[in-house]
């Protein structure tokens, strides 16, 4: 029986009952109709917290309801979905990935159309993006865990991550920093998205990021050589580029264009943006992860040294 119709033949009854009940009457008991109006005063209840609002719906009803004492004179406890734990589900998008596949992700959690994200990925507007992202938002959706509800739309939950990553550059200043570094606040995170994409533990993230500082502040510029750049630029993945990739035209090829690429590459996490904007101390222009199985990455500072890194990870690749 639904919620409605049980509220319906109990005021039935009630209604029914027009003159007062005979004494013995407080004597028994109508087990069945006792029952029923327990579950009524109980649905009413809920009913009325569900008028006040869907706020109160999500946060103010209790996960358990005490049910009347049944026939028998035990009492009984009736368990309701946590509202709290139905409404709420917790996403989490990983540091590094580009938007493409952010977008997938968040398609595929919420079961919102995938074209939908696109779109408003597309647009950038309404956002709260940082004027120097440009009304891009590769970068700047910024990589945690979040709490989604069914209500949220596309706009809101990519709103979201663009609200973490500008608590997250508030936080870390990543303005006055950038601009003590010589940089813009878009070229640090460009930095930070590749050194999330070279960097083969959190440990190697300041030293990746001093070896593309390092390039950059040489006279001529030297080029950056980054293969996660290249694949970027043609939407391809794995850790090294074919010579037929360091071929291409793309803007992101930083074999054959000096300079940073037009954008970040992904969205970099926390630890990324702090070893963009404090690399280490060192005067390293190489590094090569010679163990990618282990995720060892070591650096050099002359040719030399860096071709021997090669001639390692060549080992290691045969052998593995």
């Amino acid at each position: 029986m639904s919620i409605e119709d049980l509220l319906r033949e109990t005021l039935s009854d009630m209604a029914r009952e027009e003159s007062p009940p005979p004494p013995g009457r407080f004597l028994q008991v109508d087990a069945r109709r006792s029952h029923r109006r327990g579950l009524t005063l109980a649905a009413a209840a809920a009913v009325t917290v569900m008028a006040v609002g869907s706020t109160l719906v999500v946060g103010g009803l209790s996960s358990q309801v005490a049910a009347p004492k049944n026939p028998t004179g035990q009492g009984s406890v009736e368990t309701l979905p946590d509202p709290n734990k139905r409404l709420r589900e917790k996403i989490t998008i990983n540091e590094g990935l580009r938007l493409s596949d952010t977008l997938v992700q968040l398609s595929k959690k919420t079961g919102k159309p995938l074209r939908e994200f696109q779109q408003v990925a597309r647009s950038g507007k309404g956002l709260g993006l940082p004027s120097y992202a440009k009304g891009k938002l590769e970068g700047y959706a910024f990589p945690a865990t979040y709490e989604i509800t069914p209500e949220m739309g596309p706009a809101e939950i990519l709103s979201a991550m663009v609200d973490r990553f500008n608590q997250t550059a508030d936080k870390e200043d990543l303005q006055g920093k950038a601009e003590a570094l010589g940089r813009t606040s878009h070229e640090i995170m460009t930095i930070a998205s590749i050194v999330q994409a070279e960097s083969g533990s959190k440990q190697d993230m300041g030293k990746v990021a001093r070896v593309i500082y390092n390039r950059l502040d040489l006279k001529p510029e030297r080029k950056l050589e980054m293969d996660s750049t290249v694949m970027y630029g043609l939407n391809k993945y794995g850790l090294n580029a074919s010579n037929k990739d360091l071929r291409s035209t793309s803007p992101y090829n930083t074999y054959m264009r000096p300079g940073l690429p037009p954008g970040p590459i992904g969205n970099p996490g926390a630890d990324a943006i702090k070893a963009a904007l404090k690399p280490a101390d060192g005067s390293w222009l190489w590094f090569v992860t010679t163990d990618p199985k282990k995720g060892v990455t070591k650096f050099a500072s002359s040719e030399s040294e860096f071709l021997k890194l090669k001639d390692e990870w060549e080992r290691n690749r045969r052998t593995g």
